[in-house]
């Protein structure tokens, strides 16, 4: 039998969904095995650091059934997402993620849930590797693990025996995708319709609200971040922007992608197509209304770069999220 070891983090605020969802769907998963005649594929164990962990102002309590110095040896661990003080969560749990790292250096495998991914960071284990967190985190995410290659359009990631996921109850599906993993696929179905989890969910790019990096010291950028948001209606060539603040055009290419995280056209489009977004869900406007307004006068291009970055298309968009939709 296989082990499998969900984290109880200690802190304050920390998400008890995520602990609670995971052990039930992999412990439903072990009674479907059971009940077809292969017997539980995993002993599922809740592993901390403290006897019992306090939750929402001691509303609820979890304790859990074993030390992590109890369990020598486990082939997956599940880290639940944390508080939002993510430099004192990392801080309270360092036996944990000592202990984390030594288990994946003996073959252990690792999810991280939503902003668990700051444990999972902290280790070192991420560095030069792939991976996804809550939108909402990911700014002050990029300020202190700067060398892990943070993509929060995806809504799983899976590389070298490390998982990670998007925000919120977006885990259900990494849950899911884990079960089809390590059981097989028609559990996975059974487990998703019991749940009523969609399967194959690759993206959280549509739930992104896109506020930029603000975090940085660098003015001349901020300058031109209010520039870019302030002028939505115009199409701004990155020759003008630099030009505008005397700097050269790869050294302003340089010092905008340092800041943000993105160039100066990735910067420009997510601003264009968030306030697209906004206006597709709040007003009567047609979709080319909405596209004149951000600057695009190119129906195809600006579907493209919509798609780009929500994932969806500016019609399906408006159908989702629009009770009260325009007639074209």
């Amino acid at each position: 039998m296989k082990h499998l070891t969900i984290i109880v983090p200690d802190g304050e605020g920390n998400n008890l969904s995520s602990i609670v969802g995971a052990y039930k769907i992999f412990t439903r998963a072990n009674e479907y095995w059971k009940q077809s005649g292969r017997g539980e594929l995993f002993k599922i164990e809740l592993a901390g650091i403290s006897k019992e962990v306090e939750y929402y102002g001691g509303l609820f309590t979890v304790k859990p059934h074993t030390h992590i110095s109890a369990i020598t040896k486990t082939n997956l661990i599940i880290i639940p997402s944390l508080n939002h003080n993510y430099q004192k969560a990392v801080k309270a749990n360092k036996l944990l993620i000592d202990w984390v790292e030594k288990q994946y250096k003996h073959g252990a495998e690792i999810a991280s849930i939503c902003t668990g991914a700051f444990m999972l960071a902290s280790s070192g284990l991420l560095d030069g590797k792939t991976c996804s967190t809550h939108w909402a985190a990911a700014n002050t995410f990029r300020t202190m693990f700067p060398e892990v290659n943070l993509q929060t359009d995806k809504l799983i990631t899976d590389e070298n025996g490390i998982y990670t996921n998007g925000g919120a109850y977006s885990f259900l599906n990494l849950v899911i995708y884990l079960i089809e993993k390590y059981y097989d696929r028609p559990t996975a179905i059974f487990c998703s319709k019991v749940f009523q989890i969609e399967m194959d969910r690759q993206s959280q790019s549509a739930f992104i609200i896109f506020t930029g990096q603000k975090l940085h010291g660098d003015e001349v950028v901020k300058k031109a971040q209010a520039y870019i948001e302030s002028n939505l209606h115009e199409k701004i060539s990155v020759e003008h922007l630099s030009s505008k603040f005397a700097i050269g055009r790869r050294n302003f290419d340089r010092r905008f992608i340092k800041a943000t995280g993105n160039t100066p056209v990735e910067y420009s489009q997510r601003v264009k197509i968030e306030s697209a977004k906004k206006a597709l869900e709040t007003s009567r406007k047609t979709i080319n209304e909405v596209m004149y307004e951000v600057g695009y006068s190119d129906m195809k291009a600006f579907r493209e770069v919509f798609r780009k970055i929500t994932g969806i298309s500016p019609l399906e968009y408006r159908n989702k999220y629009n009770k009260d939709k325009a007639l074209a």
